[in-house]
């Protein structure tokens, strides 16, 4: 009943029921390292199903989880999927437990795909059903996504952020758990999933795009004016009609080319006594007015002197033309 490791397909050519990941490269070091982890992962997820009896039921009986773990299906993933049940039948059960507040209904605590082809096939589902608490439910559901390899980051990121906002414990170790993070990792995923929803769901899974991009847009986002212009963009005609890839990718560099436009304009001004003792340079910079003094060392410091002095009375002088123009 063991599932086969998520990325052993990178050494292989077989094709595994959840689908085959995107990546291709050479496995060792760091890498050898995280596979490793994954097979621990989805050794821990089989043994919850593991001496258990399989059973078959209705999957109109069951209700989604209480903690969504994807932002949308990908057509090719699924479709490989539905064909692949289609053709052998369902190789893994999913794991469900007795709804907690509907008798006779059960919840789904992974396996949500198999669910929905069962249904649209038309096909009783097979499950092993587990009496387990909310806490246990969230550490399995997590487990079993950290062992996938098709949930994108962002997916991950915003499961963690429903899990943390369930507030479980004081330092989030059920999170960190159910994911098999650590805490430097976890702030960057729940930093991530802070975007505003509206955005978020605009965009998608973006299945390629890392955790260093996204933490590059919710950067982005932080000034105002992006934000306003990001949720102006998910709104145009068209927008939805690209890849959840192509949607990311048009958002930040849209950002970053109106960040280029708006960079404020440096203005300089020089200014010189009659005598050429002392002179000035004087740059404005969005917030910032810098003045530099030049000359005899004493002009200079005798004149900075005078001006430091009497800033109070040139800044009322100036508020008081201000007011009277």
């Amino acid at each position: 009943m063991a599932r086969k490791n998520p990325f052993a397909n990178l050494m292989d050519d077989h094709t595994s029921e959840e689908g085959r990941p995107a990546l291709d490269y050479t496995i060792k070091g760091a890498s050898r390292s995280i596979i490793n982890s994954i097979d621990e992962l989805a050794d821990r997820a089989d043994k919850l199903l593991e001496g258990e009896t399989v059973i078959e039921l209705d999957p109109d009986s069951l209700d989604a989880s209480f903690v969504r773990d994807r932002l949308d299906d990908d057509g090719e993933e699924f479709n490989d999927l539905l064909e692949a049940i289609r053709e052998r039948g369902q190789d893994s059960p999913v794991l469900v437990r007795p709804h907690p507040s509907k008798p006779g209904r059960y919840m789904v605590v992974f396996g949500h795909r198999r669910v929905k082809v069962a249904k649209m096939l038309g096909r009783k589902i097979r499950a092993v059903v587990k009496d387990l608490k909310d806490r246990d439910h969230v550490i399995a559901q997590g487990q079993e996504n950290s062992a996938r390899a098709n949930l994108s980051f962002i997916e991950k990121a915003q499961f963690a952020g429903r899990l943390a906002g369930l507030q479980y414990d004081n330092d989030n170790s059920v999170v960190m758990t159910a994911l098999a993070i650590d805490r430097a990792t976890l702030s960057k995923m729940l930093s991530v999933a802070g975007i505003p929803a509206a955005v978020l769901t605009a965009i998608g899974a973006a299945k390629s795009v890392g955790r260093d991009r996204w933490y590059e847009l919710k950067l982005l986002l932080e000034k105002p004016t992006n934000l306003e212009r990001a949720l102006a963009l998910v709104e145009e005609e068209g927008f939805g009609a690209a890849s959840s890839d192509e949607r990311f990718n048009l958002l930040v560099g849209r950002l970053k080319s109106a960040a280029k436009k708006a960079k404020p304009m440096v203005a300089e001004r020089k200014w010189a006594a009659q005598d050429r003792s002392v002179s000035a340079e004087m740059k404005a910079s969005g917030k910032n007015f810098l003045l530099a003094l030049k000359g005899k060392q004493a002009e200079v410091l005798g004149f900075g002197e005078f001006l430091s002095e009497s800033l109070p009375e040139l800044y009322a002088a100036y508020r008081s033309r201000s007011n009277n123009t």
